[in-house]
C-alpha cells in the first residue's frame, strides 16, 4: 500500500492511465445503455399521428392551434452513482502483485470515470465496522481521482472488521433520491445484512462488486504457518502441509463463495467477481451487456 504522498500519487496516476484506456478500448458506448436514467423529462410536442396514445396529447395546445398535439418525453440520462467501497482489514490482504483494496480502487475508477464521461454525478462511501468517508455526489473528473485517493489512502491503515449492515443504514439516511450504488467488498464477515441489502435493492439501482483473493480459496502448502485475521488480529497456526487441512480450508471458502452468490440471485441483485490475480474488465463488460439484454 501507498506510504507516502508520492507514492500514492504515483499509483492514482497509474490507475487513472490504465482505466482510461481500458474504457476507451473496450467500453465505450457500453455503459449509456446499461444505466436507466432517473426518470422521463419533457422533450417536445408534435403532431398527432393514428396509433399514438391519446393520454399523451397536449390539450391546451391542441386548443390553441385546433390540431391534435402530443408530448413527446425524453429518459433523463444524468445518474448518480455512489460507490460504497469496503476498507475493513481484510481488504488490505494480497497475495498478488496488489491488495483487494487496491483492485477495488481500480474497479472504483473504472465506473467512476465511465460515469464522469456520461456526465453523471459521483459520491463514496467508504466503510468498515463504521463509516470512514462520506463524500457526496458531485460532477467532475477530480470527483473521480479523490475517490480513487480516498480508497487507496485508506487502505494504509486497518480499519477492523465488516460492518455491512451498517453501511446500508448510513446509506438510506443520506441518499433519499434514487441511484446506482456499486456496492464494492470481499463480503468475508459481518453477515446479517440481507434485509437491509434487499430493502436498498428495492429503493435503489445496487450492484455487488465481490473482491476475490485465490489464496483465500485455495491454501499454499508451506508447512506450518500462523494466519493472522485482518479484521479481529487474532492468530491461528495452521499446518498447511496437511492435505486434509487444505481440503478443508478450499470446501469453505468455496461453500460461502457460493452461498453469497445465492444471496444475490434471491434478491435479482446483479454481481460481479473479480480477483487480484485476473483483469477485471471483461466482469465489467459482461455486467453491461446483460443489463442492456434486460432494458
Amino acid at each position: 500500500m501507498a506510504t507516502d504522498v508520492k507514492e500514492l500519487m504515483a499509483k492514482v496516476g497509474k490507475i487513472r492511465i490504465l482505466t482510461n484506456k481500458l474504457i476507451d478500448d473496450q467500453l465505450s458506448g457500453d455503459y449509456h445503455s446499461t444505466f436507466k436514467g432517473q426518470g422521463v423529462e419533457f422533450d417536445e410536442v408534435r403532431p398527432y399521428i393514428a396509433g399514438d396514445d391519446v393520454r399523451a396529447i397536449d390539450w391546451n395546445v391542441t386548443a390553441r392551434t385546433g390540431i391534435p398535439y402530443i408530448k413527446r418525453y425524453a429518459e433523463e440520462r444524468e445518474l448518480t452513482i455512489l460507490f460504497m467501497v469496503d476498507v475493513s482489514g481484510s481488504q488490505t490482504y494480497g497475495s498478488t502483485n496488489r491488495s483487494k483494496a487496491e483492485l477495488a480502487a481500480e474497479v472504483t475508477a473504472l465506473l467512476a470515470l465511465t460515469a464522469i464521461r456520461n456526465q453523471d454525478k459521483i459520491g463514496l462511501i467508504l466503510f468498515s465496522d463504521e463509516i470512514v468517508k462520506f463524500l457526496p455526489p458531485r460532477k467532475g473528473r477530480d470527483s473521480v481521482m479523490r475517490l480513487v485517493r480516498e480508497v487507496l489512502a485508506a487502505g494504509d491503515s486497518s480499519h477492523g472488521a465488516t460492518d455491512i449492515s451498517g453501511a446500508l443504514k448510513f446509506l438510506n439516511g443520506v441518499q433519499k433520491r434514487r441511484s446506482v450504488v456499486f456496492l464494492v467488498s470481499d463480503f468475508l464477515g459481518g453477515g446479517g445484512y440481507e434485509k437491509l441489502l434487499k430493502a436498498a435493492s428495492r429503493h435503489h439501482d445496487v450492484v455487488c462488486v465481490a473482491v476475490e483473493d485465490p489464496a483465500e480459496v485455495v491454501l499454499p502448502d508451506v508447512g506450518l504457518v500462523e494466519l493472522e485475521d485482518p479484521e479481529s488480529g487474532e492468530l491461528m497456526l495452521v499446518d498447511t502441509s496437511s492435505k486434509k487441512v487444505r481440503e478443508l480450508f478450499s470446501q469453505r471458502a468455496r461453500a460461502e463463495r457460493e452461498e453469497l452468490r445465492r444471496l444475490f440471485v434471491k434478491n435479482a441483485i446483479d454481481a460481479i467477481y473479480v480477483s487480484t490475480d485476473k483483469p477485471y474488465i471483461d466482469e465489467v463488460r459482461s455486467l453491461f451487456k446483460r443489463r442492456a439484454v434486460k432494458r
